[in-house]
């Protein structure tokens, strides 16, 4: 069994680089799609096979490094954006049948979940089982965020600024839940990181579109590497908080064993 943590601890941090992440995988993905012309099937098939590699990395990997579990991240929000605009543009289910479909995805992948373990805690994780359930739920709850900004965007006729701002409103509005009240925290959890998935795509769109329809017209590749450079900058500053970090973490034993050698000191003198 694992005795070791798979994955990122929520901080404020874990956000930012997720907001970045969705941003990135809504421009590459439309990029991919769109702008090579590619088509959402070929572009989920492409995507899915990067997923698979990359998250067969992450299983098998023995510790949490942040370079590889935020490559997974962008992974499923990559793939994510290809599946939810296959499911509303090429199925033609539409925005809002899509976002129901997925809802339903990322409930009965929860559902599960819980079933088996009694609890649908994000950190830590220790079992490849129990990663499994929370990738599984990620992705799909990245595809939903994709397909619910899609839906306020286009259907609502909100425009991308407009539906950044409202998703941005009840991310703020989780966050205040979160800090004055005591409504469970990991329900809290997965709210916020369906709504940030729609943030992120809609700033994605802010950046990507036309002028004409309230974009600022930056081109998916150039909006692809902008994002990119941010998250690398993150992935830096994560990795090396995460190392300052390791010695004092409670699954190493050597801190352990030198407070017991000091605490065996102090009793003889």
């Amino acid at each position: 069994m694992k005795t070791v943590n798979k994955v990122a601890s929520v901080t404020l941090l874990f956000w930012l680089m997720k907001i970045v992440a969705t941003t990135l995988g809504e421009t590459l993905g439309d990029f991919i799609s769109m702008t090579l012309h590619l088509g959402y099937v070929a572009g989920s098939l492409i995507t899915l096979v990067f997923f698979v590699i990359i998250l067969s990395v992450q299983l098998g990997v023995k510790k949490y490094i942040p370079a590889v579990y935020w490559m997974v991240i962008i992974g499923t929000t990559t793939l994510g954006t290809e599946i939810s605009d296959c499911i509303d543009r090429t199925l033609k289910t539409g925005y809002l049948t899509g976002s129901l479909i997925l809802l339903s995805g990322l409930l009965l992948s929860l559902f599960l979940w819980y079933k088996k373990y009694g609890n649908l805690e994000v950190y830590p994780i220790f079992e490849k089982n129990k990663e499994l359930y929370y990738w599984t739920a990620i992705l799909f709850s990245n595809s939903l965020g994709t397909a619910f900004g899609d839906f306020l965007s286009d259907n609502l006729g909100l425009g991308y600024m407009t539906g950044a701002l409202i998703t941005g409103l009840i991310i703020l509005i989780v966050v205040l839940i979160h800090y004055f009240t005591k409504i469970n925290h990991v329900l809290l959890f997965w709210i916020a990181f369906v709504f940030t998935r729609p943030f992120g795509a809609t700033f994605g769109d802010l950046l990507t579109k036309p002028l004409a329809k309230g974009g600022l017209d930056m081109g998916t590749l150039n909006a692809s590497l902008i994002s990119l450079a941010l998250m690398v900058l993150m992935i830096i500053i994560s990795q090396r908080k995460h190392s300052r970090e390791l010695p004092f973490k409670t699954n190493n034993p050597t801190p352990v064993i030198i407070k017991n050698i000091l605490k065996k000191i102090k009793l003889e003198e």
